[in-house]
């Protein structure tokens, strides 16, 4: 049996793939920061009888001790055919307001966290000479968007990381690819209407308007399902291509930003949002 390994499974798109990966016959190994938010993840594997092939394993991405259990814990498997960096969080907030330790934090789980699970993973792929990395990118990993500077160059840095480790792993038979969601209906975006503004911050009437946008963009919200049913094709699927956007008119924004110059796109971004 194929063996996949899946971060940040407690909620959003981890704990869907973790349960369609199942489905397609995979034995499943659902890490989460907090075990004590397994019960959603075991109640959609009961309904849909794959409990058994789904195990457990408590993994924070940014702590070294977590990260040298894990690394401990892949020694002791047979095969590691896939491995899906999902765990991160989206953190929001306007540059001149955010702290440097706020930067930091995003990318200790967003991207170190993903460096650190794949080099715990890597030496048992490269010795097998096969298997898949699915880094979960972003829309925002692609184009930036006022108020998620955080989030954005976390991803961005993602997409860089994600680009050089395909070309490396390449002549090991391992492939890297990205997963690129626009907006779907998770968690994820909660951290961001929880943002705290400033007394009297200058950027005040530009988050109001960022989040009357995001919350107007709730109605062509995806279903994270489908985003599902992508990583278990490109499990299954035997020379999978680098980048995989999908959401509602994300292709269309990724041709126009190609397209376009910059100084359009800022005007078309600035005017809807009334800044």
């Amino acid at each position: 049996m194929k063996h996949a390994i899946i971060t940040g499974s407690s909620s959003g798109f981890g704990k869907l793939i973790a349960i369609e990966l199942a489905k397609s016959g995979y034995h499943v190994t659902a890490t989460m920061r907090n075990l004590k938010k397994k019960d959603h993840l075991l109640e959609l594997a009961a309904a849909e009888k794959v409990t058994d092939q789904i195990q457990l394993f408590q993994l924070d991405v940014t702590i070294d001790e977590s990260i040298q259990e894990f690394k401990r814990f892949v020694h002791s498997l047979d095969s590691v055919d896939l491995l899906v960096n999902n765990a991160g969080y989206a953190q929001g907030g306007f540059s001149e307001e955010l702290e440097v330790d706020t930067y930091r934090k995003q990318f200790e789980t967003n991207f170190f966290g993903v460096i650190a699970v794949t080099q715990a993973v890597l030496p048992f792929m490269r010795q097998q000479r096969y298997g898949k990395i699915i880094n979960m990118s972003s829309i925002s990993g692609r184009f930036g968007f006022p108020g998620l500077s955080a989030y954005a160059a976390s991803k961005h840095a993602l997409e860089g990381y994600s680009e050089s480790l395909r070309l490396e792993l390449k002549p090991f038979g391992i492939d890297v690819i990205l997963i690129e969601p626009g907006s779907f209906k998770t968690d994820i975006w909660k951290s961001i209407e929880a943002v705290p503004m400033h007394d009297q911050s200058p950027y005040e009437s530009s988050m109001e308007a960022i989040m009357k946008e995001l919350k107007t963009a709730e109605a062509s919200y995806g279903n994270p399902q489908d985003v599902a049913r992508l990583v278990s094709g490109i499990a299954s699927a035997n020379s999978p291509q680098l980048r995989y956007p999908i959401g509602k008119g994300i292709k269309n924004t990724l041709f126009l930003k190609n397209l376009l110059p910059w100084k359009m796109i800022e005007k078309i971004v600035i005017k809807k949002l009334n800044m």
